[in-house]
């Protein structure tokens, strides 16, 4: 949404300009408003983060049946399988509120 205007017509380029360099002379507060990066809803984010999730553990899956022979029985092939066994149905059943009619 465009900034309503302050004067009746346009400013030109060196008014703009002018009126930058005094705000900056006088010391006025910079004040810059952003928007959040990530316009999702909740329940979006939460389906993505759980659909990232069990790529991720797809993935993993995958580099344990890579591993070599001679890694399959140390600690990185027990995180690996730690990770793998782990049951993400609970979180894939979970259905987020909605909220105020904006998700």
């Amino acid at each position: 949404m465009p900034r309503k205007p302050i004067g009746e017509t346009a400013m030109t380029d060196a008014e703009r300009q002018a009126r930058y360099r005094a705000a900056r002379a006088a010391d006025a507060p910079v004040i810059r408003t952003r928007r959040p990066a990530d316009h999702r809803g909740r329940a979006r984010r939460w389906h993505d983060a759980v659909a990232e999730l069990a790529d991720l553990q797809a993935q993993y899956a995958a580099w344990l049946e890579a591993l070599p022979p001679n890694l399959q029985d140390g600690l990185l092939a027990d995180a690996l399988q730690v990770i793998c066994d782990f049951d993400l149905a609970e979180l894939q059943a979970i259905d987020p509120p909605r909220g105020f009619g904006r998700d």
